[in-house]
């Protein structure tokens, strides 16, 4: 249970800076806008790929044809 706890702590802790960070990066003006579209749309797909590859292995699991062996 301790480790759940830890791990979500983590997982909350690397997002805030995470968050932060990509704010500091989008709003600095310095940096061309061009360069701001294009890693908005690469960390775009990469979220979504990311979505997708999740999805499938859920799907993945329920329809899990082994679940009954021991191994």
């Amino acid at each position: 249970m301790w480790q759940k706890v830890a791990l979500i702590l983590i997982g909350l802790g690397v997002l805030v800076l995470a968050i932060w960070g990509i704010k500091d990066f989008f709003t600095q003006a310095d940096i061309p806008l061009l360069v701001r579209i294009a890693a908005g749309a690469i960390g775009g797909g990469v979220l979504v790929l990311i979505g997708i590859a999740i999805k499938d292995r859920m799907d993945k699991s329920k329809k899990d044809d082994f679940k009954g062996v021991e191994r």
